[in-house]
């Protein structure tokens, strides 16, 4: 019996032996395909054996792109959890409001809640005549310094693709701090989008149409300004965190990405959101999880910034971390695009075993393509994947395709 099981045990060991010769054949003939000069780094881990099954380069630091986005929403959860909401209120001075009278100001006041909508706005105007609001005496006024009013950063180079010039990262967002302008071309009036200039200021203005618009008289002007401490809510409008998570992460959306840093620090430092405390927030929760941070360095929520510079060591770090949080990991593991179903995965290792069966996150920059997820092979093995490149020759599509053999290599592992 004894020497039964013995045997069994070698039989696997040898069979497990075999299958990760293959798999690193395999994933050597893939990076065969790239230029001699492509910069690379690769790890491949299970989490629940410990096994590394594949390292190159897994503590050289390298340009994550959007990865950097795995960072952002992970820390989010840790700092906020799961079931944290963003808001937009509108806030009034006046505790009594006799006779539907607003005899003080009133304020709309934004804290991170970057898909914020005029139509939520309309609904926030009818909640207040549904509470029989009149008229409003005082001056109406946007506040957004929940977090700093630094809206734009230097190091967010404007050539890159991936890169559209970011609206002005506030904590008061209508419609995604843009708006429609029409201007006229040679005989025509045309219509174009455009990021507007001061946040608060274009959302008091905004609020104070509407008022009129709903039949609420406004006796002041329209301003920024900061709430007292001392206002009450008279409405809001909430938003999920895993709503927010999903379109950080699925759809990369750097705006949205940014609004969450400085969330982040908000809610960490109790004080403001910016750069400072979003980024030390996120320091603090890669050292408390003891996630491997050597050589790596983040400054930004979206990864537009070539001054982000990651390992893939510390990316299969935090996403083995994540991969152990009972309370975070369904909203985290949800929140990553689906091979060959939505979001930047959508149409990427479609018809493969990977198909259905990898949850990642995509990276792009001039030069640059990343890719880290979680991966369930055919045998059921579970997989935490990361693949970076950088490159001058050879393009995108071609280093993108080799990270989809690589990944479809893994998944049919019996």
């Amino acid at each position: 019996m004894i020497k039964s099981c013995c045997f069994l045990i070698l039989l696997i060991l040898h069979t497990n032996l075999l299958a990760s010769d293959d798999v690193r054949e395999k994933i050597n003939s893939a990076l065969n395909r790239l230029p001699a000069g492509t910069v690379k780094g690769i790890m491949i881990y299970n989490p629940l054996s410990q096994d590394t099954i594949f390292s190159m380069n897994h503590t050289i630091s390298m340009i994550p792109a959007s990865n950097t986005k795995l960072f952002t929403t992970a820390a989010a959860l840790s700092v906020m959890g799961s079931e944290f909401e963003f808001a937009t209120r509108l806030l009034t001075d006046d505790k009594t409001i006799l006779g539907g009278i607003i005899q003080g100001n009133l304020y709309i006041k934004g804290y991170g809640n970057s898909l914020f909508t005029k139509q939520d706005l309309t609904n926030l105007v009818y909640e207040l005549r549904s509470k029989g609001i009149r008229e409003v005496r005082g001056n109406i006024i946007g506040d957004d310094t929940y977090f700093d009013d630094v809206y734009v950063r230097d190091d967010w180079t404007p050539d890159e693709v991936a890169n559209v010039k970011l609206p002005p990262i506030s904590a008061l967002v209508i419609d995604r701090n843009r708006t429609v302008v029409q201007r006229k071309r040679g005989r025509r009036v045309r219509s174009f989008s455009e990021n507007i200039k001061n946040p608060p200021l274009h959302a008091a203005k905004i609020l104070s149409e509407e008022l009129i618009n709903a039949g609420i008289i406004v006796n002041g002007n329209a301003a920024a300004g900061v709430a007292p401490a001392s206002t009450i809510t008279l409405a809001e409008s909430k938003i999920p965190i895993a709503e927010i998570l999903n379109r950080v992460n699925k759809s990369s959306d750097n705006f949205l990405a940014e609004c969450l840093f400085k969330t982040i620090g908000a809610e960490a430092s109790k004080e403001q959101g910016n750069s400072f405390y979003s980024t030390q927030a996120v320091l603090t929760f890669i050292r408390d999880n003891a996630i491997f941070y050597q050589g790596s360095s983040v400054v930004d929520g979206s990864g537009i910034s070539r001054f982000n510079q990651i390992t893939v060591g510390a990316i299969v770090g935090l996403l083995e971390k994540m991969y152990f949080d009972l309370t975070n990991f369904d909203v985290f593991n949800n929140s990553l695009s689906i091979a060959g179903v939505d979001g930047t995965l959508k149409n990427r290792m479609i018809g493969t075993c990977a198909e259905k069966n990898f949850y990642g996150k995509t990276g792009t920059l001039n030069g640059v393509s990343s890719l880290a997820g979680y991966l369930t092979t055919a045998g059921g093995e579970e997989l935490i994947v990361c693949i970076f490149f950088e490159f001058t020759a050879g393009g995108a599509k071609l280093h993108r395709d080799v990270q989809e053999q690589i990944i479809t290599a893994l998944c049919e592992l019996m």
